[in-house]
């Protein structure tokens, strides 16, 4: 299968294309295996929402929750099971790429039940358990960037763990997550572990600040405030490739470089539009940075393989643009902290409400299949 030369040329710009999704059904007809070969798919993230909509859909789950049932197992250890299977089998499906790329990309993420979110101690344990539970080295294990996340990430990094770090919308909390991830690194390094072994993300999520801070321009009404719309979020992220930057520069990066370490890419997520007025592709084509992770819903995917362009570098001119575009929101009356500290607190939530409808549907389908 020849590539598609929209995605052929954003990986050629520097972005590795991931699939924000997977379902036992994508694994077993071989879609997986279509994309990597066809769309320049390289990596896979999952989170509760998509986990609870692939269960939703068929009988791909049936075989293994009616073994489940008859083994008698609890709802969160079947959720466990199921999810951790196809993680598995995903990873296996990307081994070829996670060997070609010297273990930069192949990788698929799971994430640690949301209802921790705000015990770390408790994170902590549920990523080594997952960890174990797959198996595999081209895995990382999924932890928000919440406060208590901050401490859970630099454990599981000290513990050789590699990290997808999700739910980042505040650009303060992304300097947290990089100096956690650095932390890690530094007590993997004095314990004697192999700092090239460890890899991390840091998943910053973009529409969602547009979804929000679009919503409060337009209660404020004033036409400066409308013309911010759609803007906040490209900004906002833009920012944070400055301050990747910055940290990269650093001599205790340079120090953790030299020992073999490998940078915490910046992931952009929630890459979907949610406004059907701005273009489809708006959250890919503006972000286009080398050393970049772009992770898309299959929707999007297909929207760049149509019509994406790719420039090489739609993030590093901007920098002074971007400050000026938060500059603006502020003198308008947008409260910044206010608005990411919402949506990481919105963020949470819904994937516990998720998380709860995937066990709901667990606890019914075992229930029908030990009748």
């Amino acid at each position: 299968m020849s590539a598609n030369e929209n995605l052929a040329g954003l990986s050629a710009a520097g972005v590795s294309v991931w699939l924000d999704d997977i379902s036992r059904e994508r694994l077993e007809t071989g879609n997986l295996k279509d994309l990597i070969a066809g769309s320049s798919v390289v990596g896979v993230t999952s989170n509760p929402s998509i986990f609870a909509a692939a269960l939703s859909k068929g009988s791909a789950y049936d075989e293994q929750i009616a073994d489940l049932a008859v083994r008698k197992v609890s709802v969160d250890e079947a959720a466990r099971a199921i999810t951790t299977f196809d993680i598995r089998w995903a990873a296996d499906v990307l081994a070829p790429v996670f060997e070609t790329t010297g273990g930069q990309d192949g990788r698929v993420s799971i994430e640690v039940d949301p209802r921790l979110a705000n015990e770390t101690q408790a994170t902590i344990a549920e990523a080594k358990a997952l960890w174990w539970a797959v198996d595999r080295p081209n895995t990382m294990i999924k932890i928000p960037a919440t406060r208590a996340g901050l401490p859970a990430i630099t454990a599981a990094i000290a513990a050789g763990i590699s990290v997808n770090v999700t739910l980042i919308f505040s650009l303060e909390r992304y300097r947290e997550v990089m100096d956690a991830y650095m932390a890690g690194l530094e007590s993997a390094k004095a314990a004697g572990i192999d700092l090239s072994s460890i890899r991390s993300v840091a998943s910053f999520f973009v529409s969602r600040v547009d979804a929000e801070i679009d919503k409060r321009l337009d209660g404020i009404g004033t036409d400066l405030a409308v013309s911010l719309k759609g803007k906040a979020a490209v900004a906002n992220a833009r920012l944070a490739y400055q301050a990747f930057e910055n940290v990269t520069a650093s001599p205790r990066w340079e120090a953790l470089a030299a020992a073999g370490a490998h940078p915490q890419r910046p992931l952009w997520a929630s890459t979907s539009v949610k406004n059907p007025q701005y273009r489809d592709v708006l959250y890919v084509e503006d972000l286009v940075a080398p050393g970049t992770v772009n992770t898309m819903p299959e929707g999007t995917l297909r929207d760049f393989a149509d019509h994406g362009e790719t420039e090489p570098d739609t993030v590093r001119p901007f920098y002074d643009e971007a400050a000026t575009v938060l500059l603006r929101l502020k003198e308008v009356g947008i409260d910044y902290d206010d608005v990411v500290q919402v949506l990481e607190d919105e963020g949470v939530e819904k994937f516990i409400v998720s998380w709860k409808q995937l066990l709901d549907q667990i606890e019914s389908k075992l229930s029908e299949s030990g009748e």
